[in-house]
């Protein structure tokens, strides 16, 4: 679905990410871990065109999208929630999911029922303003907006920050309705690592904006957690 080949990228005078390298593998959630400040974000961002890259590639259905804008990869099938969900506060709640509509792949023009029965509370505040809702309404409200554009691979950035556990858990429940079923490709930036286990079926960790870890979710042992996770 989507490689990243040797990737390098730079914040002022900062190196950032060294050499990485990671796969996405199609239909699965990747789980991209690490400490503070290692990169996590930045690579989100770079894989979804928000920040020009040093070098390197990004291989998306076998073309390399790294001189794409982020407007052309989201028409060709990526979404992205950033961390913070940057809703429009002042904008209602089907104001916000329409303009998710604008880069939809297949020119959808109505927001689909789908969106609704993911996320019934956001049918029941269409009229609400995105700053009215409370945090975890704030990230439903943010996913539906990227399933506006029907994507294919679905970019979540610290999807579980600052929000309930009933609606982190029914957040999960869809990321698992998305792939299993709709044949979604998802990687999810995350620090909480219950979720990630429970969620993911594969994982890449993060130190100094280099690769040091990945495989398969069960892969990721008290040893790895230790080392490169624990605070």
């Amino acid at each position: 679905m989507l490689k990243v080949e040797e990737l390098n990228q730079f914040y002022g005078q900062s190196h950032t990410l060294w050499d990485l390298s990671i796969e996405l593998e199609s239909e699965k959630t990747t789980c991209i871990m690490g400490r503070n400040g290692v990169g996590k974000t930045t690579l989100a961002k770079s894989i979804m065109g928000l920040l020009p890259l040093k070098s390197g590639k990004i291989i998306y259905d076998g073309v390399d999208i790294a001189p794409l804008s982020s407007d052309k990869r989201a028409g060709l099938g990526i979404g992205y929630v950033p961390q913070g969900r940057e809703i429009f506060s002042n904008l209602s709640v089907k104001e916000n999911l329409e303009i998710g509509l604008l880069g939809n792949r297949n020119r959808l023009k109505k927001v689909p029922e789908k969106i609704y029965e993911l996320f019934p509370v956001l049918k029941d505040m269409l009229k609400r303003k995105g700053g009215d809702l409370s945090g975890g309404q704030q990230q439903q409200l943010a996913i539906g907006r990227a399933l506006c554009l029907e994507p294919k691979l679905l970019i979540l950035d610290e999807p579980s920050e600052g929000i309930q556990p009933n609606i982190v858990q029914q957040i999960g429940g869809v990321i698992d309705y998305l792939t299993k079923e709709e044949q979604l490709t998802v990687m999810i930036v995350e620090q909480k690592l219950p979720f990630a286990r429970k969620y993911g079926d594969n994982f890449y960790i993060l130190e100094r904006g280099s690769v040091v870890a990945g495989g398969e979710m069960e892969e990721l042992d008290d040893t790895i957690v230790k080392q490169y996770l624990s605070v």
